[in-house]
């Protein structure tokens, strides 16, 4: 049986003064009735991530934690987006908790999942992953694209959860063996299974945000799919090599009748056809080397090897 754990839930925050003062006592409150049930200890916390946030969300965090001593808050040195927020936030946790969950600021995740998945833990399970039941509170385009989003995901190689974001409890052993991982392009969802240990899933039913506007639109949801399929896997390199294949022997046959027809006296001028193939071509090779280009850059960026985030500012600072 394993002993009462310390909890640590960590919450990426961007731009969150407007929900942050709605869904910081529903944390607290959950704090509170797993630590009155046993499930947890007093020592558990809320840790907070000012991810470069440009209103007042900082401030809203050191004042929170002046005001009760289960909020933590920890900012980073500048916005690095939401998965390093979140790895700021693990990395940070796993000195102090036996468990973190992680989870986004805006209410639409169930915070009462956590009681499963805590259950979970204590059961056995090293990683618990919160899964949506369903998808009924989104529109048709946003449902069809994020399911096509697994499905490409899984496809092309890279092991994720479906129907899994960024809701999930991680033990301290995982964390510690998951600080392994260097690479600068985090992409937690594709990570976290690669570290292996025991693993569950939690189902939920996702609401509508509290209140404020969505931080990812659909230009950050597609960077991140492509982010997580380049990160991941290597399928789209071998995919430009078949595909180069194919294109080399459709074009030598094409050569071999052109020397036919030369030879027989059929040859007409084409214009259009010529024009068409040229484009054709044309378009593949640049298409080929933006893909390759992706992966040449990010091989860039990880030889730098720069810090995937800076800790400017933590609240036991503003305290002492």
């Amino acid at each position: 049986m394993r002993k009462v754990p310390i909890l640590y839930i960590v919450i990426p925050c961007y731009n969150e003064e407007e929900v942050l003062p709605i869904t910081a006592p529903l944390f607290l409150e959950k704090i509170h009735q797993l630590v009155n049930e046993g499930k947890i200890l007093d020592e558990s916390r809320i840790l907070f991530v000012n991810d470069g946030s440009k209103d007042g969300t900082w401030e809203l965090i050191k004042k929170l934690s002046k005001e009760e001593y289960h909020y933590k808050g920890i900012a980073q040195s500048r916005n690095r987006g939401h998965q390093n927020a979140v790895l700021a936030g693990l990395m940070t946790a796993k000195e102090a908790a036996d468990i973190t969950i992680s989870i986004d600021c805006d209410g639409q995740d169930d915070i009462n999942a956590m009681d499963a998945m805590v259950d979970a833990y204590m059961a056995g399970a090293e990683v618990v992953y919160g899964v949506r039941s369903k998808r009924e509170t989104d529109t048709f385009f946003k449902r069809f694209t994020a399911e096509s989003f697994y499905h490409l995901l899984n496809w092309m190689g890279a092991e994720v959860v479906f129907n899994h974001a960024d809701y999930r409890l991680i033990s301290s052993k995982v964390l510690n063996a998951f600080s392994d991982f260097k690479e600068v392009n985090i992409f937690l969802r594709g990570l976290i299974p690669l570290v292996g240990f025991n693993s569950t899933s939690v189902y939920y039913e996702r609401h509508e945000r509290i209140a404020g506007e969505s931080h990812y639109p659909l230009k950050k949801m597609l960077a991140l799919a492509f982010d997580g399929i380049t990160s991941l896997s290597v399928k789209p390199i071998r995919m430009i090599t078949a595909a180069g294949t194919i294109i080399s022997g459709l074009g030598f046959c094409a050569i071999i009748w052109a020397i036919i027809m030369q030879v027989m006296g059929n040859t007409v001028a084409g214009w259009a056809s010529m024009v068409c193939i040229v484009a054709f071509l044309g378009g593949i090779q640049l298409l080929s080397l933006g893909v390759i280009g992706e992966y040449i850059g990010k091989i860039y960026l990880e030889t730098k090897a720069r810090p995937r985030y800076i800790i400017s500012e933590t609240t036991d600072d503003v305290q002492e």
